[in-house]
């Protein structure tokens, strides 16, 4: 890092893996300067790596990283490299994880930061014993709707939180011609909807309401076996024409899981309990993922399909009942950084832009006001005893975690 003339620090900036999230990420460092230029936070796009000379080269050409390579390790050995962007395949995210903390890099990370609470926890004391900052790309709670929804539940206006309904419904291999990607494979991804959705929704509950300390839960998987892709030939989006010859695999994970959660005495919505749903097979939902709060004193949904949104419901006694429709505006959040009043929409990318600001902030010594590896590891092992629990058909208690974002009564 250095420190400029001027009073603005330049940050050295490295990537790992130049996919559609590495595009994300560097875009989002890049915009960080108009976003919030008082910050005086400059970041500096220095190396790149990824395996696929394509990509690596339009790392340098496209994205404007100074240099760009194949191998990773080349990115944590460099000297001017101060910050990292893991956003390789969930499998990967452990093994590179754990060796940017060792090489003294602080990083940013996509989840699930591990495959299971086990993985995740190794690269949270490698962490930890490096003493770098985290961040973690739960991205949803940084919509300016959500920040406003843990905000009013903090201060009670919904009354004592009594339960919550969540969802993450996806159609992304809702097509049974779908190609077998390695998220499919348990041993690349682990779980499935479990790791790759579900853990999400675990982060928005816990950041809006607080820690979850029992679960129960169940699983299916929808569709048993897919046709296969060679490695690095398609995404988990691509599907195969009617006709094609190629080999069907068997599918390892599951498509579908289902949750009842209660949540712990020293969560903001202490007692609560409620249902959290997650689906990649679901017929029309793009990508709702949304949370109902139901309090005694009113209620709220928000859904990510209607991210600009937030729909809101006084108790018994308000004057007009039903839901109010709330749009996000500049009083909300970050929304006013992007955009001048209500109605003009904030988007997916703007949500990596404040993650980005967070994240580097905290690199800073400044305010730490995103999330971080503990909040990984407790999504992991909400999620893993989900996991056991579906197997064994028993509720399941999750240890507490310190050190999270969690909502957590004063």
């Amino acid at each position: 890092m250095q420190t400029n003339e001027d009073g603005s620090t330049t940050i050295g900036v490295g990537l790992i893996s130049v996919g559609w999230m590495g595009r994300l990420h560097s875009r989002a460092y890049s915009n960080l300067r108009y976003v919030y230029p008082e910050l005086k936070i400059k970041p500096r796009l220095v190396h790149a790596a990824d395996p696929a000379p394509a990509r690596a080269q339009e790392a340098v050409e496209a994205l404007g990283y100074e240099r760009a390579g194949a191998d990773y390790r080349d990115v944590l050995n460099d000297p001017e490299v101060d910050v990292v962007s893991i956003c390789a395949p969930n499998f990967l995210h452990a093994e590179i994880g754990i060796a940017a903390a060792e090489a003294g890099k602080h990083f940013w990370i996509e989840k699930p930061v591990g495959r299971g609470e086990g993985e995740t926890r190794s690269v949270a004391e490698a962490a930890a014993e490096a003493g770098v900052i985290s961040s973690i790309g739960f991205n949803y709670r940084h919509a300016p709707a959500v920040e406003h929804l843990r905000a009013i539940i903090a201060r009670g206006e919904l009354g004592r939180i009594t339960n919550v309904r969540g969802q993450m419904f996806a159609d992304y291999s809702s097509d049974p011609r779908g190609a077998l990607s390695w998220r499919f494979v348990r041993g690349l991804a682990g779980n499935g909807v479990l790791g790759d959705l579900m853990g999400h929704l675990v982060d928005l509950v816990q950041y809006t309401l607080g820690p979850i300390a029992e679960v129960s839960a169940l699983t299916s998987r929808v569709y048993t076996e897919r046709p296969e892709l060679p490695m690095g030939t398609g995404t988990h989006f691509a599907v195969i024409e009617e006709g094609a010859d190629v080999e069907m695999k068997p599918v390892e994970n599951e498509d579908y899981a289902a949750m009842l959660v209660r949540l712990s005495g020293a969560a903001v919505a202490a007692g609560a309990v409620g249902t959290l749903e997650a689906s990649r097979v679901a017929v029309g939902p793009r990508a709702s993922y949304g949370i109902e709060v139901y309090g005694t004193e009113g209620s709220a949904l928000w859904d990510f399909e209607r991210m600009n949104e937030l729909r809101l419901s006084g108790g018994l006694g308000a004057e007009n009942q039903g839901y109010t429709r709330v749009m996000a505006h500049p009083g909300m959040g970050d929304f006013g950084r992007f955009q001048p009043g209500s109605g003009t929409s904030m988007g997916y990318d703007d949500l990596k832009v404040i993650e980005a600001k967070k994240f580097l902030q905290a690199v800073l010594g400044r305010e730490h006001l995103g999330s971080n590896i503990q909040d990984a590891l407790s999504a992991a092992q909400v999620v893993t005893a989900a996991e056991r629990s579906a197997e064994a058909r028993r509720w399941e208690t999750i240890a507490p975690v310190s050190g999270t974002t969690a909502a957590m009564r004063a």
